[in-house]
Formats: C-alpha cells, structure tokens, sequence
C-alpha cells in the first residue's frame, strides 16, 4: 500500500493525482510531435474536471499556465500561448496604501463626511432639509449598532449642529418633506362600501319584517306545512307510541 507521505506533493490539488502522473509522465517523452499530442489532451482533461473554469475569458491560456507550472516550467512543447515563467506567476502583490489620515467620527463611519458636504452646499431649503434628516437618521442607525442602550433625538440634533457647525438643525417629531406636486388623494373602495350597506339593510329588513326565520318555520310545520325541528319531533314521536302500542295490542 502507498500512502500519500510516501508521493510526491499536489502542485494543484485540484486537479488530482492522475493528473499529476500524466503530467509527469508527459515529461519524459521524448518525441516532440507525441509530447505536443499528450500535452492538448491533458488539457482537455483538466477543462473537464474544472468545467468552471470555461466561464473565464480565454480559459485554455489558463490551462496552459497550470500545465507548464505542474511541470516545474520545465516542459517544451509548442504551445499556442507563450510559457510562463516562475517570476510572473509568484509575482507579489503589490501593498495597499491604506490611509493615513485619522477619522474624527469612527462610531459614526466615513460616509458621514460625505453626506454632510452633499447637504452643505444644497441650495433648495426643502431639500437641503431632507438631507438633513437623512442624514440624522443615518446618525441613528449608526449609533444603534454600537450601542445598546436606546438614541435620542436630542442627542442627535446637538451632535449634527455640532459637526456641521450650526448650519444644519434636525427636527424631531413630525418633519415631512415637502413634495413638488400633491399627493392623489385615497381612493376609497366603494364595491366594499356598498357591500357593507346592503348587508346592513337585509339585516334590517329581516328584524323589522315579522318574526325570524326559524319561527316562521316552526309556525308553518304546526299548521301542516313543511316539518321543523319542534313540530316534526312531536309528529315523529307520537307517530312511534302509536304503532309500538298496536303491535303490543296484536
């Protein structure tokens, strides 16, 4: 039994172990033409077990990359992209340049320095004022999410009078901006308004109009009519004492 301490080491899990045989294998051939042959069937292969790679723009250069990378940059074939070397693939990335600079407002992030500058230099009073609360609800959630206890709009308010230097104020309680054209007002539903009202008027027919229904029925099965549950009940059971007495009797 071989164990996996005992091979050689995955250069590209990814592509397995056969393939990495192949590849190796691939080197020792001597033939240039049969080299080349092998080499585009490898690279079938490796399309195959990685079909997410063919959604990459040019996938085959990529391909072509790996193999020449799993054979230690060492395999000469003609292939129809040029070899890569080890100083382009290892290359490093090149270092971030993170900012230097401080900011004055981290519980409330660096986005607010934006949205202060954009309401600053607004000129319409309504929406320089929508900014404004955007901008103290903003404060709001910001503040929700580093601390527990709950926000008040006081708190709020001094604190963006502060950062915009007493040129922006947030109302609290009932600021609405103000629209360019009206609102349309609500359109009531009148097929349910009127649905309503007929079925209030058939409950009041029905209290004013005589008896409920269910005396009426009752009046009708006592007079010989249609039999309800009272009088068809008496009619039934007399009925039953009749012929039980008449079979006794026989």
């Amino acid at each position: 039994m071989e164990y996996n301490t005992s091979r050689t080491q995955l250069l590209m899990p990814e592509y397995g172990r056969n393939v990495q045989k192949m590849i190796e294998y691939l080197t020792t051939v001597e033939d240039k033409a049969k080299r080349l042959k092998n080499a585009e069937v490898i690279i079938e292969l490796m399309g195959t077990l990685n079909p997410h790679l063919k959604t990459i723009e040019d996938y085959k250069h990529k391909l072509w990359d790996h193999l020449y990378q799993m054979t230690g940059f060492n395999l000469e074939v003609d292939s129809p992209y040029p070899p890569p070397t080890p100083e382009v693939v290892f290359k490093k990335p090149e270092v971030l340049a993170y900012p230097k600079k401080s900011m004055e407002n981290r519980h409330l992030g660096k986005n607010i320095t934006q949205l202060l500058e954009r309401a600053l230099v607004e000129q319409d009073p309504d929406k320089r004022q929508g900014l404004t609360q955007t901008i103290g609800y903003y404060m709001k959630l910001a503040y929700g999410n580093w601390h527990k206890e709950p926000v008040h709009d006081d708190m709020i308010k001094s604190e963006l009078r502060e950062l915009s230097g007493g040129l922006l104020q947030y109302e609290t309680g009932g600021y609405r901006v103000q629209y360019d054209s009206p609102r349309p007002a609500f359109k009531q539903n009148n097929n349910r308004n009127n649905n309503n009202r007929n079925f209030k008027g058939t409950q009041g027919n029905n209290q004013q109009g005589g008896q409920p229904r269910q005396n009426n029925f009752r009046d009708r099965d006592n007079n010989g009519g249609a039999q309800g549950n009272s009088g068809g009940y008496n009619k039934f059971k007399n009925n039953k004492f009749k012929n039980n007495k008449n079979k006794n009797n026989g």
